[in-house]
Parts: structure tokens; C-alpha cells; sequence
């Protein structure tokens, strides 16, 4: 049993297995429903904006509060706000699962997205409070680990999920859509049980109350940039779209302004620029807004084109990338060894290798398309991950190596809304792109394009970490 009132809290192996779960789910979730969504439009009638919003409704909650997550951590307790959103994930996962209808859906969705957002920011504060030398830079690359493996997982048990379950479900319909947010259900339980046993308190010596000015003003920003560009498209782009794009950079300056005077004047905004003066991570997180934008905008797309495109099924095209999460673990598991080796240069090869697995694969879609498996995919795909696996596990570790334990949630705040925003980002304009394509290019035009564009922020990447501190701490 661990003491949650020792006064040098140690995060223990179990300890740090229910955090990584933690930090699983709500990754999980953000893709999981990509294969699941036909499904959904065919038995709620949902149609394309009110799906649209089943995907942007969790990841605006999520982003717009992680921060806020992260500060309330500090104030009343990590592991106390970590109970409270695995517990909240776990009720809303349930509502997602027995919702009976398409607006009920996007409500759950919603307020599941918020649940994340209490959650996820406290495992990075508990790592960063209650680890320390190597076994924090361990459990710092099993985070990235964990990540990228969640993002590639959720997909590809979507698929598996929908497909192993056709059986008719109390509403009459197919319980297959039902099940990936049912399936939460048992691991949330599970998590709590862990949790309360092995996972340490934490909080800052110095808890600050949450800057509601800041927080209202980025709330603003991510809404009235990530609406419009989640939902504009299927929409058919309505005037309010135009006009939250409009007012996008006037909110996102007033942001700044109000975080910068708060900090000037001694306050704890919610997002303080002094943070960005820590080197690491100011260059770290140049690096993660590119890489999740194409890493979120693929993993969109290609659910997309596997299953509209190539005509497979959830489960075939949730497995088709099982290789990409093979290559991404062998990764993350070399990843430690060639870092004490190399320093931040692993980063560059690993985008090296990922820009030659997304070329390969925009030049097997364009020579063997429309008779193309995933077998024929395995190349690309595999490649692409092994370059990714050598790069977020490394990417989050410098993001986060020179932030002071006191400000664990702060920094880890930052990180997990920029990576968020940024995959959201990546989901509304890569897939915008890829299905305004679609009419005239078809789909095998609009999948190369679309790649291509991946690879220009995969090149970005890899010029940006020529510029990242040598040594990682």
C-alpha cells in the first residue's frame, strides 16, 4: 500500500502502470471512433455535421481544459483530480455507449472530453513530482511510448471492436459503434482500484487559483479556431464560420497580452510565458505542433480511404496499421539506449525515417491503387512508425526535461493542449483537405495529395530538431 502522505512521494512500477493507463484512454478515445463512424451515421441518421461534431465536440472539451486540468491538479491534488476524471471518464464512456440518439451522442462526447481533461494533465505532474534521474527519463519515454501506441491502438481496436460486435443492442441497433465506449467502462473501474492503491499524492508548495480571465480568453481561441475548421466543411461553410475564423487572432492576441501582464505582475496565469523561456521547452514544442498535425490528419484520413476508398471493413482497416504500432514500440523500446548515445539527433533520424515511410507510402497508393491491401500498405506504414517511435518519446521527455517540479501541471498543461489542438488541427485541416479532393481528383489523388502534405510537416520536423539542445536531460 503506498503512503499518500509521505513527504518524498515515489511513483512506484504499479503506480506508474495506472498513470500510463491514464494517459491511454484519453488518446485512445480521440481516434477510436474514426472506424466507427459510418456505423454511427447509418444507424442514428446522423449525417455529416452532427458526425463531425461526435469527433470535434470531445476534442474541443479536451483542449480547451486541459490546462485548467493541469492548475486544479496542482491546487487540490493530482492524485485526487486523477480519481476524479478516471471515474468521470468512465460515467460519460457509458453515456457515449447507451446514448439513443446522434445530439445525445455529441453531448456525452462532450462531457467525456472534459473527464480526459481532469485526468490526462496529472499523469505528466505525477511523473515529473514524484520520479527523478533515471527512472524519470524512463518513465518519461514509456509516456511517449504510450502516446504514440494510443493513437495508432485506438484506431485499430475501433475496427475490431465494430466488427466483433454485430449483435443487436437494447435500442434496436448495432451494438458494434457502442462498444468502443463501452469497452472503457471495466478499464476505468480497474484504474480507480489501482489508483487508490498505488498512485502517490502530489501537489505544488505553491498551488495558485485558476486565472479565469486566461482561461475564458483560451476557450475563446481554440473554439473559434477549431469549430469552424472541424465543422465548417459539413457544414457547407456558413457565415459564423467565416466570422469565429475572423475573430480567431484578435482572441488568441488578447490571450497573450492578459497572460503576459499576469505575469509580469507577479500573478500565475494560466499559461505563463516566462515557461516559454525554458529553452527545451519552447524548441520542444515548436517540434510537437507539426508532428501531431500530420500524425492526426493521417490517421483521419487513411480511416477514411481504407474503408470509403478500398472498401474494407472496421477491422481490415483498423489492422492495417497494426504494423505502424509494431515499428513505433520497437522504437520507443530502443528509444532510452540511442538517447544517451546520441542526444537529440535521434529525433532527426527519426523523422528522416518517417518522411521515407510517407513517401513510400504516397507512392504505393499512386502505383497499385485500387488494388492495394494491407499487405501492399505494410511497407510505408511500418516505416512511417519506427520513424514516429524514435521521435515523440524523445520529444515529450525535452518538452518537459527543464520544467521545475512545482510547475509539473503548468508545464504539463502546455504540452498535452498543444499536442492536442494540434492533432485536432490536423483532423480538420488535412481531412478537409483530403475530402474537398475527393469529387474531383478521386479518392486515390486526394489520399497522395494528402500525403504529401504530411510530408512537407515531416521535412519541418526534421529542420526544427537540427535546433533542439544536444543533450537530453
Amino acid at each position: 500500500m503506498v503512503r499518500h502522505d509521505h513527504p518524498t512521494p515515489v511513483l512506484g512500477a504499479l503506480g506508474l502502470f495506472t498513470v500510463l493507463l491514464g494517459a491511454a484512454l484519453p488518446l485512445i478515445d480521440f481516434f477510436i471512433v474514426n472506424v466507427a463512424l459510418p456505423t454511427i451515421d447509418r444507424d442514428l441518421a446522423a449525417g455529416p455535421a452532427v458526425l463531425e461534431l461526435v469527433v470535434a465536440g470531445y476534442g474541443l472539451a479536451y483542449a480547451v481544459l486541459l490546462v485548467v486540468g493541469g492548475r486544479l491538479g496542482d491546487m487540490a491534488g493530482r492524485r485526487r483530480l486523477f480519481l476524479l476524471g478516471m471515474a468521470a471518464f468512465g460515467l460519460t464512456s457509458l453515456a457515449c455507449g447507451l446514448a439513443p440518439g446522434a445530439w445525445t451522442l455529441v453531448g456525452a462526447r462532450v462531457a467525456q472530453g472534459a473527464a480526459a481533461a481532469l485526468m490526462l494533465p496529472q499523469v505528466l505532474a505525477t511523473i515529473q513530482a514524484a520520479t527523478s534521474g533515471h527512472r524519470r527519463a524512463r518513465a518519461m519515454s514509456l509516456y511517449g511510448a504510450t502516446a504514440g501506441l494510443s493513437m495508432v491502438a485506438g484506431q485499430m481496436l475501433g475496427g475490431v471492436l465494430v466488427a466483433a460486435a454485430p449483435l443487436s443492442s437494447v435500442f434496436g441497433q448495432s451494438a458494434g459503434w457502442r462498444s468502443v465506449f463501452l469497452v472503457n467502462v471495466p478499464v476505468a473501474a480497474v484504474g480507480l482500484v489501482l489508483a487508490a492503491r498505488a498512485v502517490p499524492e502530489t501537489r505544488s508548495d505553491r498551488p495558485a487559483p485558476v486565472d479565469v480571465p486566461g482561461t475564458l480568453l483560451l476557450t475563446a481561441s481554440l473554439v473559434t479556431l477549431l469549430a469552424p475548421l472541424t465543422e465548417g466543411r459539413a457544414a457547407g461553410w456558413p457565415v459564423w464560420t467565416w466570422v469565429c475564423l475572423g475573430l480567431f487572432p484578435f482572441s488568441a492576441y488578447a490571450f497573450y497580452r492578459v497572460e503576459l501582464r499576469a505575469d509580469r505582475l507577479g500573478r500565475e496565469p494560466l499559461v505563463p510565458p516566462s515557461l516559454l523561456r525554458l529553452e527545451s521547452l519552447r524548441r520542444g514544442l515548436a517540434l510537437v505542433v507539426p508532428f501531431s498535425i500530420g500524425f492526426g490528419g493521417f490517421m483521419f484520413v487513411i480511416a477514411v480511404a481504407l474503408q470509403q476508398g478500398l472498401r474494407l471493413g472496421p477491422a481490415a482497416a483498423g489492422l492495417a496499421l497494426a504494423p505502424m504500432a509494431a515499428a513505433f514500440f520497437a522504437a520507443s523500446l530502443a528509444g532510452p539506449r540511442l538517447v544517451r548515445r546520441y542526444g537529440s539527433r535521434v529525433v532527426t533520424a527519426g523523422g528522416l525515417i518517417q518522411a521515407t515511410g510517407v513517401l513510400v507510402l504516397a507512392l504505393t497508393v499512386w502505383g497499385r491503387w485500387p488494388d492495394l491491401g494491407p499487405l501492399g500498405l505494410l511497407p510505408g506504414v511500418a516505416v512511417a512508425g519506427l520513424g514516429q517511435g524514435l521521435q515523440l518519446p524523445v520529444l515529450f521527455r525535452i518538452v518537459l526535461s527543464g520544467v521545475p517540479a512545482a510547475r509539473a501541471g503548468g508545464g504539463g498543461g502546455v504540452m498535452t493542449t498543444t499536442q492536442q489542438a494540434s492533432l485536432a488541427l490536423g483532423v480538420a485541416t488535412l481531412g478537409a483537405l483530403f475530402l474537398s479532393l475527393v469529387p474531383g481528383s478521386g479518392m486515390r489523388g486526394a489520399l497522395v495529395v494528402t500525403l504529401l502534405v504530411q510530408l512537407a510537416a515531416v521535412v519541418l520536423t526534421t529542420l526544427l530538431s537540427l535546433r533542439l539542445p544536444r543533450r537530453v536531460v
